[in-house]
């Protein structure tokens, strides 16, 4: 963990809170989701980051690492500064394939 530092916290859910956190090294600002750590938590994410590191495509967020503490699991993804999406569809509706 000392690779990042917190800017602030941006979200939270039934499974654990999301940071924005900075590459120390690089500047790059990064999304960092922070799991409790259990038996069936870490079997659905490992089918998550599985599924997840495979994707390549410009309108889904990449995938960079996992990090692993003694009580969490958090998974580093690509920051997109937009909000949530779900937020967004339910504000706007419906949205053309362009947006």
């Amino acid at each position: 963990m000392d690779k990042y530092e917190l800017v602030k916290d941006i979200g939270s859910g039934n499974f654990g809170v999301a940071r924005l956190m900075r590459n120390k090294e690089t500047k790059e600002l990064v999304a960092m989701k922070y799991i409790d750590r259990g038996q069936k938590i870490d079997e659905n994410v490992a089918r998550e980051i599985i599924n997840h590191r495979s994707l390549r495509h410009p309108n889904i967020i990449r995938f960079k690492e996992v990090v692993l503490t003694p009580t969490h699991l958090a998974i580093v993804m690509e920051y997109a500064a937009g909000g949530e999406l779900f937020e967004r569809i339910c504000n706007a509706g419906r949205f053309s394939e362009d947006e």
